[in-house]
């Protein structure tokens, strides 16, 4: 089933009668039920939550998000258990060997590469050097065919006109891919939770200050898919006042609009093929979450990673911004 993303933009009141979620906003009031809702974003400093909201959204398995002064994700809020064995998939996954763990970044790895080349190719770019180091990825890629892939990625991301680097502390549209990927984040360690694993425990990532690094090391696959959402919204859609002249204007990535985080929040709707079906992204995260469970658990030694579908990106919902 899929799970609506409800951003709050403005000033509201958030309570919980019965099983429904009720967002007060002056003299207006909303009603959503909390079963529908896997992702809550709080962008502005005046909403304020009641403890009955944030116990029942956890009891749904949802993701709440906070936002720092400049309206970017900074805070994620999880269920501290979201799967009914999820002592022993934990279990399973702190026992994992270090070759084992090696195999599944190298796999992690390779997928994404993959799917840079596909997205380079519906760009009508040459993509030949990324499936030949596809297909070089080493055991815990030793090699860093990950860095180079990435290098020649992003130099032909966007028409060369347009003088794109990636940063994350650059211009646009680097803040419009800030902005995909701490969305994908959030809703990938929402996943990793609800299949009994543990979001701080990574396969490749080690940080002792980050608790996503296994969401971080899941996500890699699907950054292309952000990356393909924010090259159709600068390049091909051009909408008028968005993102394409907050390019032009150079815009801080405090800028974003409204009309744009609708747009980049529809990230977890877009098709994907997986596991030989066409999902929606929000599905296919769940899929590949249970792999990795499984993976852990002995039961196969494969990840199930997601591929571009033939089609151009589409979502199946909008997600509501208020």
């Amino acid at each position: 089933m899929l799970k609506r993303t409800i951003v709050l933009s403005s000033q509201a009141y958030l309570k919980k009668e019965q099983d429904q979620l009720v967002i007060q906003q002056g003299e207006e009031s909303h009603t959503v039920p909390i079963e529908d809702i896997g992702v809550l974003l709080l962008e502005s400093y005046q909403v304020t939550v009641t403890q009955p909201v944030l116990s029942a959204l956890m009891a749904n398995d949802a993701v709440v998000i906070t936002c720092d002064g400049s309206h970017h994700p900074s805070g994620i809020m999880l269920p501290v258990s979201g799967n009914s064995i999820h002592t022993a998939v934990l279990r399973d996954q702190l026992e994992a060997s270090q070759p084992f763990r090696k195999q599944l970044w190298q796999q992690t790895v390779r997928a994404k590469i993959i799917n840079q080349a596909d997205l380079l190719e519906r760009f009508g770019e040459e993509a030949t050097p990324l499936r030949r180091w596809a297909t070089q990825v080493r055991s815990g890629d030793s090699s860093n065919m990950e860095a180079r892939a990435a290098r020649y990625y992003w130099e032909h991301f966007l028409p060369p006109e347009m003088g794109f680097q990636r940063d994350p502390e650059g211009p646009p549209p680097n803040n419009l891919l800030n902005y995909g990927y701490a969305i994908l984040r959030a809703a990938i360690a929402r996943a990793l939770v609800s299949s009994g694993l543990h979001p701080a425990v990574g396969i490749h990532h080690r940080n002792e200050y980050n608790a996503f690094c296994l969401a971080d090391d899941i996500m890699e696959p699907y950054r292309p898919f952000v990356d393909w959402l924010v090259r159709s919204l600068v390049v091909e859609e051009k909408p008028p006042d968005e993102p394409t002249s907050a390019l032009e204007n150079g815009a801080s990535a405090g800028m974003l609009t409204p009309a744009l985080k609708k747009k980049l929040l529809s990230i977890l709707t877009v098709d994907v093929q997986i596991d030989g079906q066409t999902r929606p992204l929000q599905l296919a995260l769940s899929t590949t979450t249970k792999s990795l469970a499984d993976c852990y658990a002995k039961e196969r030694r494969v990840l199930k990673h997601p591929r571009l579908p033939v089609q151009s990106v589409s979502s199946h919902v909008e997600s509501g911004v208020l």
